[in-house]
């Protein structure tokens, strides 16, 4: 599956604009961390993984993770990216672990990237390219602040990567000014 089907089969599914910015700015970002890691030939596969990852959000959300996998099941989607996409709901919606790194790099940024967007939008500027990981922290110690944006799921992210969370943040931030005003 290529990116422009990957956002196709997500505009199918989703017409909220906010969902279908989150998929871009998570397939971005995935994208960038497959060429920082070392992934850089598997670019376009991170890619359409963090496209799709919320696939059966707006329309399933009492089934998201779950009503994803049968749909692209019965497109014949490669399962590589049907368990990519549904282990970002682990201890959440599924019992499936995120098991790659990229799975793992999902499973971290899905709810960072919307935290970071809440805090820029706060921003005077309104702009990632000034951010600093100390305003991210700052915020994500308020958890009334983006209050859906779990800090158990960003924390759980960052351990299964073995990163410290403002490692974390600060390459979440890097990523992002590479596509973000």
């Amino acid at each position: 599956m290529n990116r422009e089907e990957a956002w196709a089969l997500l505009n199918e599914y989703n017409k909220d604009p906010f969902h279908l910015e989150h998929g871009e700015i998570v397939g971005k970002t995935m994208r960038y961390f497959a060429e920082k890691l070392g992934y850089g030939d598997e670019a376009d596969f991170w890619e359409v993984v963090g496209i799709l990852h919320d696939l059966d959000f707006e329309q399933y959300p009492d089934q998201h993770c779950i009503k994803s996998q049968e749909i692209m099941r019965e497109r014949g989607i490669d399962q590589r990216i049907i368990h990519a996409t549904a282990s970002h709901g682990y201890a959440i919606t599924v019992d499936i672990q995120p098991e790659h790194e990229m799975e793992k790099v999902l499973y971290a940024v899905d709810e960072l990237t919307g935290l970071i967007g809440a805090v820029v939008i706060m921003r005077p500027s309104k702009s990632v390219q000034d951010l600093e990981v100390k305003s991210v922290k700052k915020k994500y110690k308020s958890n009334g602040f983006a209050a859906g944006c779990s800090r158990v799921v960003i924390q759980r992210g960052a351990d299964m990567l073995g990163w410290s969370l403002e490692d974390l943040i600060q390459q979440t931030i890097d990523a992002l000014k590479t596509f973000r005003p």
